[in-house]
């Protein structure tokens, strides 16, 4: 047994275990099986030819002796349980023995995965150019799994462009340059693409990869054998990624290997990131740096020029002393001299000066360490007069004289020096002299920039000069300027008494041009400037306390119009004066009462306590008004309407309150004129509504939300459609299918009716050919202001030569109103239509004036019935039978044709029928629908 214990000691897993326990059971001579079975399997219970012996810890299968042990002896079984029970322990060391391996292989490796996290850490803190440093990560990278083909991308969102800084692959002839840029669009698909894209790892082979990737996978350079990459993130953007590829069929990547990258990934995102910023603070640094030693080299130059700028700052503010200073010329010269010479080397110095000839030169001031003072002498060809006579510096040595002296230009007097500098000494535009200095020995050399000090200081020298020689010019002119001043100031307090008189009379002008501008020139009365102003501060007053109530009165004379057109335009003034007049009557003093413009007045009450006051007053306004006027010899009747409009939180403006007031003014008009109405809620929300409806008119223009509706016309015998009247509706995305009587007054008001009639015209040009097929016609209402366009029958017959429509089934349908208005102009273009095979409808004939002048001096063929009277056809005793029977004679008898509307029961179509009427339409026979529901009936002949 001692062999069989070595042996089973010397197991290195659970097959050796069971193969040893085989052997020592034959030698114990123990008939059966061993076998280790799972722990799910199910088998018999122990006792009934099984015995358990030891179990697995890593695999929780069960070590099973299965036999007949019924015949072996109690030492025997105790030996195979004790058997057991050591083959048991040899599992459990089993286990532990791999889990501490496994334990040391993670260690292991965690210790590689820090070694290189630590590496990658360094690398981002040292000094290494970019390319090292990526081969350093590639290195780093193939200590932690195979990467002999490795790259990095990195993607720049600004230029949406991937760069390949590090690119290492044995099978790719083409790798990209690391410096150049790929736009990301060109490698749309590719696995660079998707990783960028997803922001995920992708893993795995080339056939693998294009069924993860479906639809989406498209390979780029040679294939490999297994592909691994990871994104580089940012935050949660994909800025970049790593990857490695293997080529070899016995090499491929593990899930392992895909998270150990993935780890490693976000630490070369952040050694990346610290590098760049590196790099990007060194550029900054060397930038800075470059930057700050060309300020340090201005700085110095500019410390260099402001330290000459203050010598001669100096030097300036010295000239200007001396010029003002009271002492003797000679003492001035000598200072000038000491202020040159701090400038620049000025031993030998002097100043010449023309006299007022300008014949001779003399020298008020010369200092000279060989020459003797000079003397006034006439004017030659020396340096000084060189100066003089071109009236700029001249700066010149010895060979510059030679040459002068050579072309005859000056030759140089007295002692030879060797460098000589003259400046002109200019004042009133004329050159007066020359300030002059000369060196004689060559250490003292004069340059370009001595010449342009020396010429800057002349300047001011000549300056000076000038106010030294005028002084004595100025103490005359002091004299004769007090004395003038004298004679001034007498002059001028006459001309102050005469200013006064002045300003009085443009005080006046401009208190009567206040008082024009905020007052009407005809009544005298406030005007709408004024009113708003004091409208404004009685509205801030309310807001800063409510209870000061006040009221806004927008009246209006009833009429005004009519009288002032009958009577003329002197006695419509008169009347708006004494109009005026009896509303100020009315009030209290401290109210206003403000003529708007025309006949519309306003008035402001103040101090009221509520509603009622206002309306009070507003009542006796309209009664005094109600009194008939004297008007020269005549007696003028008029009255008023009168809108009242009360402050409140929501009026930030006057203008609000006066609008308000005038729309109150206009439902008093409504009501039946000569009363008084409050703006209130009811009132507010009408106006929004309809300024709501205004809008919402504007914008359905814009979207093409106004659609025509065709109700058939058809044959009362059968029943036959032979045409349709065109109807306008709006589809309103609210309020759904509108009928003109919903919108159009509105539409009529605000101007946009006539384009929402040519929005109707054109789809019904579209759809009228469909519509009346070959022989029916299709009818579209044309309003009175439409005619008052004198091309609107050449614009109708344009367009329907642009949708090809055949005239003769198009019917124009016009109503009494429209052949009253312009009869001339409206004759020409319903015959021009006419000639055109247009065919005329007078509509809603009997409701008007029903002149029979109408059917023979318009081209007319058809006359429509108006439902009014169709509708008491059928009732006992109608009146409406006989007016019906004749229009109905009268029309066959001029051989027109007759449509009823508005038939609503069978009954007024029997009575149709009776009358001889053979066509009609109305809610009988179909409503009106739009032109797809009714594009599949066919259209009968006439």
């Amino acid at each position: 047994m001692r062999d069989v214990l070595e042996r089973l000691f010397r197991a290195g897993d659970a097959v050796s275990v069971l193969e040893v326990c085989e052997t020592a059971l034959a030698h114990l001579g123990v008939k059966g099986s061993l076998r280790w079975v799972p722990p799910e399997a199910e088998s018999a219970p122990v006792g009934q030819g099984l015995l358990n012996l030891a179990i697995d810890p890593q695999t929780l299968h069960t070590l099973v002796l299965e036999g007949d042990l019924s015949s072996v002896s109690e030492e025997t079984h105790a030996l195979v349980v004790w058997l057991g029970r050591i083959a048991g322990i040899r599992v459990r060391q089993l286990h532990e023995t791999g889990r501490l391996y496994e334990s040391i292989s993670r260690l292991a490796m965690a210790e590689r995965l820090q070694r290189a996290l630590y590496a990658i850490a360094e690398l981002a803190a040292t000094a290494h150019n970019m390319t090292e440093m990526m081969q350093s990560l590639h290195a780093i990278v193939g200590m932690l799994m195979y990467a002999e083909n490795f790259f990095i991308f990195l993607y720049d969102p600004a230029s949406d462009s991937v760069r390949f800084p590090y690119y290492v692959d044995t099978a790719d002839e083409k790798p990209p340059a690391p410096d150049e840029t790929y736009p990301l669009q060109d490698m749309r698909y590719s696995l660079s693409w998707n990783l960028l894209q997803n922001a995920q790892p992708i893993m795995g082979s080339v056939e693998e990869l294009s069924r993860q990737l479906e639809g989406r996978f498209a390979l780029v350079g040679p294939a490999c054998e297994h592909w691994l990459g990871v994104p580089l993130l940012r935050g949660n953007q994909a800025v970049g990624g790593i990857v490695v590829q293997s080529y070899r069929s016995d090499t491929h990547y593990t899930h392992n290997d895909r998270d150990l990258l993935n780890y490693v990934a976000q630490h070369m995102q952040t050694a990346l990131e610290r590098r760049e910023a590196h790099a990007e603070l060194e550029r900054r640094v060397a930038d800075r740096t470059a930057a700050l030693r060309a300020t340090n080299r201005v700085l110095r130059q500019q410390v260099l020029q402001r330290q000459r700028g203050e010598r001669l700052q100096s030097a300036l503010f010295r000239i200007a002393e001396l010029a003002s200073a009271p002492e003797s010329q000679q003492n001035f010269y000598a200072a000038v001299h000491r202020v040159v010479g701090g400038l620049l080397y000025a031993r030998n110095f002097y100043i010449a000066l023309l006299d007022e000839n300008g014949q001779n030169i003399t020298f008020p001031y010369s200092v000279d360490e060989i020459e003797p003072p000079r003397v006034s002498r006439p004017v030659d060809n020396g340096a000084t007069e060189y100066v003089l006579k071109h009236g700029k510096p001249l700066l010149a040595d010895r060979q510059t004289f030679d040459q002068l002296a050579a072309a005859g230009e000056c030759a140089q007097k007295g002692a030879k020096s060797v460098c000589w500098l003259g400046v002109p000494l200019v004042w009133d535009d004329r050159v007066m002299g020359v300030l002059a200095v000369q060196s004689y020995s060559p250490k003292h050399i004069y340059d370009a920039r001595d010449q342009e000090l020396l010429t800057f200081v002349s300047y001011h020298i000549a300056n000076a000069l000038q106010r030294k020689q005028t002084s004595e010019t100025l103490k005359q002119a002091y004299l004769n300027l007090e004395r003038r001043v004298t004679e001034r100031t007498r002059a001028l307090a006459l001309a102050n008494r005469d200013l006064r008189e002045q300003i009085a009379e443009r005080e006046r002008v401009e208190r009567r041009l206040m008082y024009e501008t905020l007052h009407d020139s005809l009544t005298g009365l406030p005007n709408r400037t004024l009113l708003l102003q004091r409208l404004g501060q009685a509205l801030q007053a309310y807001h800063a306390e409510p209870g000061k109530l006040f009221a806004v009165l927008f009246i209006d004379l009833d009429r005004f119009k009519v009288i002032n057109d009958s009577v003329g335009h002197l006695i419509g003034d008169d009347l708006l004066f004494q109009a005026g007049s009896r509303i100020r009557a009315c009030l209290k003093t401290r109210d206003l009462v403000a003529r708007l413009g025309g006949d519309e007045f306003a008035v402001l009450l103040e101090g009221i306590s509520d509603a009622s006051k206002a309306k009070v007053i507003a009542d006796r306004i309209i009664a005094e008004l109600h009194v008939p006027f004297r008007l020269g010899v005549k007696e003028i009747f008029t009255s008023a309407s009168i809108g009242i409009a009360l402050p409140g939180a929501h009026y930030q403006q006057p203008e609000e309150l006066l609008r308000d007031a005038d729309a109150a003014m206009y439902r008093a008009k409504d009501e039946g004129r000569h009363r008084a109405a409050i703006f209130d809620d009811r009132l507010r929300r009408e106006v929004l509504s309809l300024l709501e409806m205004e809008g919402d008119l504007r914008r359905a223009l814009t979207r093409n939300e106004f659609v025509p509706f065709y109700q058939p016309i058809v044959s009362l015998e059968d029943g036959r459609t032979v045409g349709y009247e065109a109807l306008l509706r709006w589809r309103h995305p609210e309020r759904g299918f509108l009928c003109p009587g919903d919108f159009l007054a509105v539409a009529e008001e605000n101007g946009s009716a006539e384009s929402i009639d040519w929005q109707i015209f054109e789809q019904i040009a579209s759809q009228a050919s469909m519509l009346a097929g070959s022989s029916g016609f299709v009818s579209l209402n044309v309003s009175g202001r439409h005619f008052r366009q004198i091309d609107l029958d050449e614009r109708l017959l344009n367009l329907m030569r642009t949708h090809r429509v055949n005239p003769r089934s198009l019917r124009i349908e016009v109503t009494e109103r429209t052949l009253l208005e312009n009869p001339a102009q409206v004759k020409r273009m319903l015959d021009n239509l006419r000639q055109h095979g247009v065919s005329i409808a007078l509509d809603d004939f009997g409701t008007g004036y029903s002149s029979l002048s109408y059917l023979h001096q318009y081209p007319i063929e058809t006359l429509k019935i108006d439902r009014s009277f169709i509708v008491e056809l059928a009732t006992a005793n109608s009146a409406s039978v006989p007016v019906v029977r004749a229009i109905q004679v009268l029309a066959d008898s001029l051989q027109m044709q007759v449509i009823a509307e508005g038939i609503e029961d069978e009954a007024q179509r029997q009575a149709l029928r009776h009358i001889g009427c053979r066509f009609g339409q109305g809610f009988l026979f179909a409503r009106p629908q739009p032109a797809e529901v009714w594009l599949g009936t066919a259209i009968s002949a006439d």
